[in-house]
């Protein structure tokens, strides 16, 4: 059935579409289709603007991964765009530290900035435009300044005194004058600006070819002048972190030049007609998968789908996909992965057994042959029931993000967030990218680049013999999850959201709505949200909430009854606070759009 209400009209156009989380990455996208690029050099440009626009969500030395559709080649491939950890990097080296968790903010959580490398890669294979076109209007926002969002305002104002006492170099860049920002006064990186100049110099001197150019744009950030500024800040900066103490950084020149982006194939599942394709198990990806493998088995389309069956069952699908996520995922470059299994006929149908009329309270991961009777989860996940975990507060991506709440602790420690962004263009390339990382919040500018590093690495654990736990040039398992899929064989729909361990639920909702209650794509992310955060967390200090079911307010008030009747920890929130999702979609010669009004941020355009 069609959703009579909507926020905002679902676009529709014929010669290009963009969404993103932020109304100036999707002006930024438009903009390089406006001029005669593809998608992907309108995805790139729109990833470029957001690092700038949104520096507490995602920064230049943050990772994203891709998933595109060339239509010049008929592939769908995965852009793995997340650094791994440094060669210093081990279990026993922070266990010399005196730590039993990766600290969530600082210099040790540090990994390979990924993110540069996966857009220049997709660039160089699949763009038509100019590196300095693509990044000009990044460039111009840095150096012209950009109205900062109230929510990015309010993270600064949360780390004020830890940037003024112990982090001065991105006090130097975030607090101009002294002072935080006001909301939507405009905001300079010139540090930065300079930085992106100063690669686009290095490009422009290599050679007469687009390809030699990025080439140049890479060797300048892995093995010149970016890396040599990473290395020496690692090396020489005390830097207090969320321990409480103060270290040094264990990324080195080294570990930039020895690691590039790669390119894989998707995995995928089909479901209902659709094929759904997601990242490998170093992400979360294939925990989207997994719960379409076992939501088979019931009859969503005959539920309502903001009833207390259709809640109910999706969520408890949702825990059985992330106890195994828990207890399998992790770099398969390291791990062995049973993911051939975790998506089969069998071990679902066995999975899908265990679940009640009544809401689980148990971590659940299955057994699988050869993998143990007891998969391996971390000692620290069994004994750790911190009052911390309760407040959510890591380094990373939310579980709520609701408007008027402090997302920021003063000693950094974050619920952060990351940005989204989705494009087709008139030829049928599509493409779909959850950049993050790097938040402003995460580590210290690095002055003579005029951005802080990333602290993906936190989400390693410290105890051998996890799938996720630490080692040297490891990928951390991420959260970030873009999605694309298939409608009878034919690339479709490309969608995502922000969200850290809720996006494969968030975003797998809205994909739900659109195939069993054929709500148009904005109706879909417009409608009642809801997650659990039952599962531990991917972040700093790696808490669970056992049970818990978070529900916005628009929920019917006979929905909200019967769950707790169920037995879920319910949490009603505000009516418009859970969920960030953008979608767009390929049907037939139109093309569609549509972006999360919740926070007014997000815009989908086209034309």
């Amino acid at each position: 059935m069609m959703d009579p209400f909507t926020t905002r009209p679902e676009i529709i156009g014929t010669f290009g579409v963009v969404a993103s989380t932020h109304w100036l990455g999707t002006a930024a996208g438009m903009a390089m289709l406006e001029k005669g690029g593809n998608a992907f050099d309108a995805a790139a440009a729109a990833g470029f603007t957001l690092q700038v626009v949104e520096p507490h969500l995602n920064g230049p030395a943050g990772e994203v991964p891709i998933l595109l559709h060339s239509a010049r080649t008929g592939r769908i491939d995965v852009i793995c765009g997340q650094g791994v950890a440094p060669a210093a990097a081990s279990i026993d080296a922070f266990r010399d530290l005196g730590l039993d968790l990766v600290p969530g903010t600082g210099l040790l959580a540090a990994v390979v900035p990924g993110a540069f490398d996966a857009w220049m890669l997709m660039l160089r294979d699949h763009g038509t435009m100019e590196l300095a076109e693509v990044l000009e209007i990044a460039i111009g926002y840095a150096e012209s300044g950009c109205p900062l969002v109230p929510r990015a305002t309010q993270a600064i104002a949360a780390v004020r005194d830890l940037f003024l006492t112990e982090w001065p170099t991105s006090a130097a860049v975030f607090l101009p004058n002294g002072k935080v920002p006001e909301p939507l006064q405009l905001f300079r990186n010139p540090a930065l600006a300079r930085t992106y100049r100063r690669i686009l110099d290095h490009a422009q001197a290599a050679g007469c070819t687009r390809e030699a150019r990025i080439e140049a744009a890479r060797d300048a950030w892995y093995r010149g002048f970016v890396a040599d500024a990473i290395d020496g800040f690692c090396r020489t900066a005390e830097v207090m972190d969320t321990s409480g103490e103060r270290h040094r950084g264990l990324l080195t020149g080294d570990d930039l030049g020895e690691w590039s982006a790669s390119v894989e194939p998707p995995l995928t599942y089909e479901y209902c007609g659709y094929t759904l394709c997601k990242t490998g198990p170093w992400g979360q990806g294939p925990a989207a998968l997994q719960q379409l493998a076992l939501l088979k088995g019931f009859d969503l389309g005959g539920m309502d789908p903001t009833g207390a069956d259709f809640v109910h069952i999706v969520t408890e699908c949702a825990k059985l996909a992330f106890a195994d996520r828990e207890a399998f995922y992790g770099d398969p470059d390291f791990v062995d992965v049973p993911i051939e299994t975790l998506l089969s006929d069998d071990y679902n149908d066995r999975r899908r057994r265990l679940i009640e009329r009544c809401a689980s309270a148990e971590l659940r991961p299955g057994k699988i042959d050869g993998y143990g009777s007891d998969p391996v989860v971390p000692e620290t996940l069994r004994l750790r029931e911190r009052a911390l975990a309760a407040l959510c507060l890591g380094g990373g991506e939310p579980t709520v993000a609701r408007f008027d709440e402090m997302e920021v602790s003063a000693d950094g420690a974050s619920r952060g967030d990351t940005v989204h962004v989705d494009v087709i263009d008139r030829w049928g390339n599509m493409v779909s990218a959850t950049p993050s990382g790097g938040w402003l919040h995460s580590s210290p500018v690095i002055p003579e680049l005029g951005f802080p590093l990333s602290t993906r690495g936190q989400m390693f654990w410290l105890e051998a013999g996890a799938p996720a736990s630490l080692a040297p040039r490891k990928r951390p398992r991420t959260t970030l999850t873009p999605s694309l899929a298939l409608r009878h064989g034919e690339p479709y729909m490309v969608f995502g959201t922000p969200g850290g361990d809720q996006q494969d639920q968030w975003s797998l909702h809205v994909f739900l709505r659109h195939v069993h209650h054929e709500m148009n794509l904005q109706a879909a992310i417009d409608s009642p949200e809801f997650h659990t955060s039952h599962f531990p967390t991917s972040f700093y200090p790696r808490g669970s909430r056992p049970g818990h079911l978070a529900v916005e307010a628009r929920f019917p008030a006979e929905t909200r009854a019967e769950l707790s009747r169920r037995g879920h920890d319910l949490e009603v929130d505000d009516a418009w606070s859970i969920g960030r999702v953008t979608a767009a979609v390929r049907d037939g010669d139109r093309l569609k759009a549509a972006a999360n009004p919740r926070f007014m941020q997000a815009y989908a355009a086209g034309r």
